[in-house]
């Protein structure tokens, strides 16, 4: 923990990263193993799917109905989610430093957005399930969620109407990228890959010196571990995992929940 203090006390610029289990002390499910998953979708644990399943873009086309009462209630607990306290010590953090921050998160929940960080320092490497696109992805479109609202019945199914592409009727969905998805348009998050890959350059042009938080990111889908490490080495500072479980692979470790984490440092950053 002093060595992690230490660390962003120095920095110039702040890198975030986060996966899944940030959201856990806001009450959200990070679905960490099957009976974690099922155990947040018991009438998805019947039909015997298992996240990586359920989360595949053939439902929009084989079971429409099945497909957005999965995302219709991920959207509508989302929506109704406050983020922790711990969104606010990470301002707080960034704030502080004269080359600012960006985020970098595999989450389509939206909560850093919601917590108040500028969405154009916010790179979602797997999308936002806040954006639609056709499910055949005809026109190449996304537009916003909107006041979307998805009944769901009691045996596990969205009610008409299903939202529905307005250039060629298909079913919508949300614009997040799934397993085995080959529809998916990327537009979105490659506009904020580009900003990303701009601040770090700019980073590295001022020779200004980078902290590096992850938080929450698990090893079974390890896009936010490999992009923590690869910048980590890029700019050859110590990268800090918080990760109650699976904190190993990283100089400065540490074994904790987000929340628990960032309140101490905030109390060795903001208050030492």
């Amino acid at each position: 923990m002093q060595d992690a203090i230490a660390t962003i006390k120095e920095a110039d610029a702040l890198f975030i990263t986060a996966g899944a289990g940030m959201g856990v002390d806001s009450g959200l499910p990070d679905f960490r193993g099957v009976e974690g998953f099922w155990g947040a979708y018991p009438k998805v644990k019947q039909l015997g799917l298992r996240f990586e399943e359920m989360a595949n873009p053939q439902w929009f086309e084989k079971d429409p109905a099945l497909a957005w009462a999965f995302y219709g209630h991920r959207l509508h607990l989302y929506q109704q989610t406050t983020p922790h306290r711990g969104f606010e010590i990470l301002k707080q953090l960034s704030h502080a430093k004269p080359y600012g921050h960006f985020v970098f998160t595999s989450n389509v929940d939206g909560q850093f957005q919601k917590a108040g960080f500028a969405k154009e320092r916010i790179m979602e490497c797997h999308g936002s399930i806040h954006h639609l696109q056709c499910s055949q992805n005809c026109q190449g479109k996304i537009w916003p969620v909107g006041s979307l609202t998805i009944t769901i019945s009691d045996d596990f199914r969205a009610q008409e109407p299903l939202p529905r592409c307005p250039d060629c009727g298909a079913v919508a969905r949300p614009n997040i990228l799934m397993f085995g998805d080959w529809r998916w348009e990327s537009r979105i998050t490659d506009m904020q890959s580009q900003r990303l890959q701009q601040w770090l350059e700019s980073l590295k042009t001022s020779h200004a010196k980078l902290a590096l938080i992850e938080l929450g990111a698990g090893t079974a889908v390890p896009t936010v571990r490999h992009t923590s490490e690869e910048v980590a080495a890029h700019f050859d500072t110590p990268l800090i995992r918080i990760n109650p479980r699976e904190s190993f692979g990283a100089k400065i470790p540490l074994a904790m929940g987000a929340l628990e984490a960032l309140e101490a440092l905030a109390n060795g950053v903001l208050r030492g």
